[in-house]
């Protein structure tokens, strides 16, 4: 009956998440004054840095409040997500009272009242919950950084980032506000009307104007993602920081101190950065900036967009032993002629005291293996040697490359879950659920093999029947199949990074300056009329 009822309830949702902890999160904006810069502001209208934690959690003691994953202000958000439906097929019923009234509707307009459920979905997550005492060796969560990508926000990727939490790790979420997002809102003090920073439209097709917007936008992003880095560690000090989106004063008294002494943000390498499309983009320039910050070229024509000083905190934590997840790595913005020197580079795991590939992890939709020009730049990059024209690795361990069969570049995302009967009936993706809960324990195995403490996966999530047929959900530890690449887990395929068989059978008919919408779409017609 409650399954009956669920299909009658319109209002999209995401199901619980599978780990063995309660998740807790809390939104965060604080003035980029009270944080020290490690590089230049790109930008002084970007007067404060947003993002989302989630955390493993102690158990509410009273009913906690819905966390609901339309960011406030949520009418705001809303009319910026019906401008960027626009060029969705078939997207939502139009509901108007009158032709007239449809003619005389925006193509935005048309989709707010079928998005307007939005408004009432939650995540199934903790406000402001204290965070539990880690069980680790350090007694500190593992932490990990996650960039979106393009019509991303903060919260876009809530099942995938709380799905991690619930295994043991916190993560942090940055909104960017290059343009990328919808919207963003930036608060001058606590309480105060936001000021906006609206989505910019930026061609997908490459050229010196289009190379230097984007490297405006990541600009933005890597210095973002270095502010976020200091937040940490002065959260994780205990030192008093204003958080605008909270009613607390700025002292050790608020939310922000349940953090302190619980994040293992000061070892170096300790960090794991992700991120999905533009922001496994940002990722990948973030990681090599700081890591190479010593190696500039000479040459003028030659920029690093993200330039820390080496006494920076930032410049100790990125090392051959950071971990870097990438979801549908998007590779056109890392090709600029001003960062291709950079490019050329290899990831800073592979440098002489770095474990190779064994701690690189690139997840792709279907729809992206199938965007062939782009399959091939992504083995380049997190190869041994990007500068070759042929991906391979014969003096290091090679990445781990996967993708899931019948998914969508939207998969990667909480959209896939919020709407289903979209990306199957449009994109023909299948089960999002699934499609996440495969990213989810490939992201936490590569974790585990490079000794970051994790919980164990349980049998729900590695689909293992007990001798009963019965599934539990105690942890079985190791989740040993799914980086084995061997078939023995369904619809979850191996890629070989020097394979040029695989890249042959992707769709190479989608073109070479292609952005992800296009190849989504490409790939996923492709699929259609081939079945």
């Amino acid at each position: 009956m409650v399954s009956f009822l669920s299909h009658l309830n319109p209002t999209p949702g995401f199901p619980s998440y599978t780990g063995p902890y309660q998740v807790g999160t809390t939104d965060v904006e604080i003035p980029t004054s009270e944080l020290p810069s490690p590089s230049s502001c790109p930008d002084s209208s970007l007067s404060t840095v947003n993002f989302r934690i989630f955390y493993p959690s102690e158990s509410p003691v009273k009913h906690p409040s819905s966390v609901y994953w339309l960011p406030d202000p949520q009418q705001e958000y809303l009319g910026a997500y019906a401008q960027a439906t626009v060029s969705l097929p078939s997207f939502g019923p139009e509901v108007h009272s009158s032709r007239l009234e449809a003619q005389l509707l925006t193509p935005a307009d048309r989709n707010l009242p079928f998005l307007r459920i939005l408004a009432y979905t939650t995540i199934p997550a903790v406000q402001n919950a204290k965070i539990l005492q880690a069980p680790t060796k350090t007694r500190r969560w593992p932490v990990m950084v996650f960039s979106h990508g393009l019509g991303g926000t903060r919260n876009a990727y809530s099942h995938l980032l709380g799905s991690l939490s619930s295994h043991g790790v916190v993560v942090v979420a940055p909104e960017h506000r290059d343009g990328s997002a919808p919207l963003s809102c930036i608060h001058e003090k606590r309480g105060s009307p936001p000021r906006h920073v609206e989505y910019k439209y930026v061609s997908h097709r490459q050229s010196p104007e289009v190379e230097e917007a984007r490297d405006e936008q990541l600009k933005i992003r890597l210095w973002e993602l270095g502010l976020v880095h200091e937040a940490l560690l002065k959260i994780d000090r205990g030192e008093p920081l204003t958080n605008l989106l909270s009613e607390e004063s700025a002292d050790s008294t608020g939310h922000l101190a349940t953090f302190a002494s619980s994040l293992d943000v000061h070892t170096a390498g300790s960090i794991a950065w992700a991120g999905h499309s533009f922001g496994a983009a940002s990722i990948v320039q973030f990681v090599k900036s700081v890591f190479y910050h010593r190696a500039q070229s000479a040459s003028p024509s030659h920029r690093l967009l993200f330039e820390p000083s080496s006494s920076s905190q930032v410049a100790h934590q990125i090392t051959a032993s950071s971990p870097v997840c990438l979801l549908d790595l998007w590779c056109l913005p890392l090709l600029s002629k001003h960062t291709r020197w950079l490019h050329d580079l290899p990831l800073p795991s592979y440098s002489s005291e770095g474990l190779g590939g064994r701690n690189i992890i690139a997840i792709l939709s279907e729809a992206f293996f199938k965007w062939g020009n782009n399959l091939v730049e992504l083995k380049r990059t997190i190869s041994e040697d990007p500068s070759l024209d042929t991906a391979s690795n014969k003096s290091h361990p090679a990445p781990h490359i996967f993708y899931p069969v019948s998914s969508a570049h939207l998969s990667q995302s909480d959209f896939g879950l919020l709407f289903p009967w979209l990306t199957k009936k449009a994109l023909k993706a299948q089960d999002p659920a699934r499609t996440l809960r495969l990213n989810t324990r490939a992201i936490l195995e590569v974790m585990r093999r490079n000794g970051i403490e994790v919980a164990k996966t349980s049998s729900v999530d590695m689909e293992e029947a007990m001798s009963d047929g019965h599934v539990s959900d105690e942890p079985l530890g190791h989740d040993v199949s799914i980086l084995k690449g061997d078939g023995s887990v369904t619809g979850w395929v191996a890629l070989d990074l020097s394979s040029s068989r695989q890249v042959n059978e992707a769709a190479n008919d989608i073109s070479e300056n292609a952005d992800p919408t296009e190849a989504v779409v490409a790939g996923d017609l492709t699929k259609r009329t081939s079945g």
